[in-house]
This record gives C-alpha cells, sequence and structure tokens, in this order.
C-alpha cells in the first residue's frame, strides 16, 4: 500500500462524534474545532438526562470510544496530558487518524515541528522526514544536522530537484517518485514495542491543491510501523 493509499483509507473512514446532554453552544463549539476533519460532529440527549455531559465516537461498525465531555476539553487544551490511558485518550486518539483537509504551510511546519521536538526530547529512535524537493530541504538544512547530531538516526528524503546540499550527520535518500515529490511526512520511531510506554507518532500529508496539504496525524504504533516499514522498503536505498 502506497503513502498515497493509506491515507485514502483514512478519508474513507467517516467518524461521527455525538455530544449528549450537552447544550448547543458545546456542539457548535466542537464542529467549528474539527471543521477541517473528517468526522460529523451530532447532538443528542438521553431519556433521563444521565450520566450528565459526554460524548462517543462512533463509526459504521459502532461506538468504540467515550468520556465525558470536561475531561475531553481538558484533553483538547494540553494533548501531552491524553499520552496515559484513560478514555479521554482513546477518543483523541481515534480523532487523530480522522483526514484534514486543506491545511496551509504554516499548520504543516507547526505539525512537523511538534513531532521534530519530540525526536529531540526523546533523544534516540529514527526520524524519517520527507520534504519532496532537495531544495526545500536546503532551508531546513541546519535544523537536521542539528537533529542528526543527537543520537537520533535521521532520514530525509526529497526529489533531487537541485544538486544534494552538503550534509554529514543525517541520511539522504533520494527518488523522483510520484510518492515523494507529492508527499510530506514527519515519522518518529522511538524504538519501544510497548505501546504504554511508546512515543510513537506521525504527520502524513499530500499536496493536492498547490500548497494545501490533505492526510493525518497519528499516535497510533502500528500505523507508526506500517510508514517506516513502507518507507524503509521502498527507499531504502541511501543518497545516490
Amino acid at each position: 500500500m502506497s503513502l498515497s493509499e493509506l491515507i485514502a483509507g483514512v478519508e474513507a473512514h467517516e467518524q461521527t462524534l455525538t455530544v449528549f446532554n450537552a447544550g448547543a453552544s458545546v456542539t457548535d463549539d466542537l464542529r467549528d474545532r474539527f471543521a477541517d476533519r473528517n468526522v460529523r460532529v451530532v447532538r443528542e440527549t438521553t431519556g433521563s438526562g444521565r450520566p450528565g455531559e459526554f460524548l462517543t465516537l462512533s463509526d459504521d461498525d459502532g461506538v468504540y470510544a467515550a468520556t465525558d465531555v470536561e475531561s475531553f476539553y481538558d484533553s483538547l487544551e494540553d494533548r501531552e496530558r491524553v499520552l496515559g490511558e484513560d478514555a479521554a485518550h482513546s477518543v483523541l486518539d481515534h480523532l487523530d487518524e480522522t483526514l484534514f483537509t486543506s491545511w496551509s504551510i504554516g499548520r504543516m511546519v507547526a505539525a512537523s515541528r511538534e513531532i521534530e521536538d519530540r525526536a529531540w526530547r526523546v533523544g534516540e529512535g529514527a526520524l524519517h522526514a520527507g520534504f519532496q524537493t532537495l531544495s526545500t530541504l536546503e532551508g531546513e538544512l541546519d535544523l537536521y544536522e542539528g537533529l542528526g547530531d543527537s543520537p537520533v538516526d535521521v532520514h530525509a528524503y526529497a526529489v533531487p530537484d537541485i544538486d544534494p546540499p552538503a550534509h554529514t550527520t543525517f541520511q539522504l535518500h533520494l527518488d523522483r517518485s510520484a510518492e515523494l515529490a507529492n508527499s510530506w511526512f514527519v515519522v518518529f520511531d522511538d524504538g519501544v514495542d510497548e505501546e504504554a510506554t511508546t512515543q510513537k507518532c506521525a504527520l502524513l500529508a499530500e499536496e493536492r491543491e498547490p500548497r494545501e496539504f490533505y492526510g493525518f496525524w497519528t499516535y497510533d504504533p502500528s500505523t507508526v510501523d506500517y510508514i517506516v516499514d513502507h518507507l524503509e522498503t521502498r527507499y531504502g536505498m541511501l543518497e545516490q
């Protein structure tokens, strides 16, 4: 499965976030928050009004995550708080793997920086980043030379539109494939297999309109592993 096919699979999986026993302002707020995501937000009430304000996440196969509204908002305010095992963590993990639409360069850069910063803080594992072209990588050279000078194993992927820039601390993977030309990805694999402690995460998107990107991010270890396996299998050769 190509990177584009992986994105298409996420896109086809529409989810429904149902808000129970809360005011219309909560539903409207969540619709605004997830307006660029492939998720439908609806409002419902229980007959008894119990157990208070809560929400569920579901798809065609049924409900697979739930939490109370207050916990969900707490988690939205600080994503790092939900790295432990709790219900809000489950809901946000599933929402992470919904498609986002027409993200600008600024939002893509901000999301990429979060993953790069995580790799820096963890200080081990591997970081894989797709820049589309070498000229784009050239503008990020100082940052990636710094990351590569840490214990993190850094790999950069690009289509060679210019001569490769001088570099010493990371591995460069060159290919003229349409996949690399159209894909923006930043993938961190900390090398930990235990799901409860792993810091694995990934951003994967494709450019469907000029400088507008469609894709998803994920904290799911199996999805991160799949992306890394694909990159290593398809582009395992070093710079040419």
